[in-house]
């Protein structure tokens, strides 16, 4: 690429229209920058210093698609960026002259994709030659990860003509998502805002031992969620370290490659639900509201919140959001003697109407499922699975009276009791201290 060449990619980034953002970062700043000094008579200090903070800006990225650095920065920004295109083609409502803009903006995308890390070190060394053998090229062994984003930044790296790649871009959109829900699975509300998870329990319902019976309706009510069909927001009740929360992540995990999206809002953020359902509202992906361990007391009012959701307001609820809670409590809310009786009641002249709306939060759940504590049976077979699942030899009456003695050791049997009995043993035959 000569220097008229040049002059006319960065005219031409300059004018980018549905993509412009994808250049809108602190790497493709100092590239533009960069190819601007190139331009001129270069002055050697001003390269040195943009193509070294460069060099250390695209070595510091936790994602890497493709084997060059700033090939898989800007492949890794088109498939990010929120903008008219990919926003219209996640929604599948994308029109004609967005997709064939689309189109124009990325030709000009792959040749600024060609600059590859020899082609661009080639220009710094020829341009200023007394920088010559300062850097290493920035690249590394093509990443070996099998996932939807790096099947497309493989296709997208074999193909000549971006141009022709619009309609597969709008596909890839379309299923994954667009922007951070194209990115990651799940989030967190907080401080007014969606905060990705980049490391999300990786648990799956294959590694579920027992419950498979309790599951199973959750699992088909997701599955009608996500093929668009009636489903239901859902309450799990049950004692704690049954695999309520458990159950619910291992359900993203599975579904996640199908549109599926969590979004964990915590009790006392219940008051910024409006917010969060117009974040999710309009969106292609399907989201599934995860409120871990709900349960009110008497004076807590944050339930209100639930009701625009579980049953609608003046506003119609999103389409694409469902609500599964965990809880403990069966009614969820702290109920009082006092608020049973005829006795005090404070100043609620209707205090029966009062205690009534309260108890029916439960109710408002289309789908309660309970997860009982597991009897003896079911304990063991949880500790057998677990145990089978990481390769642990033992004889199965001598793993049996270890973890009835483990059980009589710590209170309450439950799923998470077996968990840990289980992580003892691993460490136990690990160090050859297991007797």
């Amino acid at each position: 690429m000569g220097r008229g060449d040049t002059k006319a990619l960065l005219v031409r980034a300059r004018g980018l229209a549905t993509l412009r953002g994808v250049l809108d970062s602190a790497v493709a700043r100092d590239l533009l920058e960069l190819l601007e000094l190139l331009e001129e008579r270069p002055d050697p200090g001003a390269v040195a210093k943009v193509f070294g903070r460069l060099w250390e800006r695209l070595a510091i990225e936790d994602e890497r698609l493709l084997s060059d650095a700033w090939q898989s920065h800007l492949v890794g920004r088109i498939l990010d960026d929120e903008n008219p295109f990919s926003l219209a083609a996640e929604r599948g409502e994308i029109i004609p002259s967005v997709l064939g803009q689309a189109g124009r903006d990325l030709l000009t995308l792959r040749e600024m994709f060609a600059l590859d890390a020899a082609a661009l070190l080639g220009r710094v060394e020829s341009a200023a030659p007394e920088l010559a053998g300062i850097w290493v090229p920035w690249t590394d062994p093509e990443p070996l990860e099998e996932s939807p984003r790096h099947a497309i930044a493989r296709k997208l790296s074999a193909a000549g003509d971006w141009g022709a790649c619009a309609e597969l871009l709008a596909g890839h959109y379309a299923r994954h998502g667009a922007g951070p829900f194209g990115h990651h699975s799940a989030f967190h509300w907080r401080e007014g805002r969606l905060m990705a998870v980049s490391r999300p329990d990786p648990v799956r319902l294959a590694e579920l031992v027992a419950y498979e019976h309790e599951r199973e309706p959750l699992i088909r009510n997701t599955e009608r969620f996500l093929a668009g069909l009636p489903a239901h927001h859902a309450l799990l009740y049950g004692l704690p370290g049954t695999g309520k929360s458990s159950t619910v992540k291992a359900i993203l995990n599975e579904y996640a490659q199908e549109g599926l999206r969590l979004v964990e809002v915590k009790k006392e953020d219940l008051a910024e639900l409006p917010w969060v359902l117009d974040v999710l509202r309009g969106r292609g992906q399907r989201f599934v509201l995860f409120i871990d361990d709900l349960s009110f007391e008497e004076h807590e009012v944050e339930y209100k919140a639930l009701k625009a959701l579980l049953e609608g307001s003046l506003e119609e609820p999103p389409e694409n959001v469902r609500l599964y809670a965990t809880s403990n409590r069966r009614n969820l809310i702290r109920e009082t003697f006092s608020e049973r009786g005829d006795g005090s009641a404070g100043d609620d002249v209707h205090a029966r109407d009062t205690m009534q709306e309260k108890l029916s939060l439960a109710a408002r759940f289309g789908l309660r499922l309970t997860f009982p504590s597991p009897d003896q049976a079911r304990y063991l077979e949880i500790v057998a699975g677990l145990a089978r699942e990481r390769g642990l030899i033992i004889p199965e009456e001598q793993l049996r009276e270890r973890a009835l003695l483990w059980d009589r050791w710590h209170a309450g049997r439950s799923g998470r009791t077996a968990r840990q009995f289980v992580d003892e043993l691993e460490a136990e035959l690990a160090e050859g201290d297991f007797s």
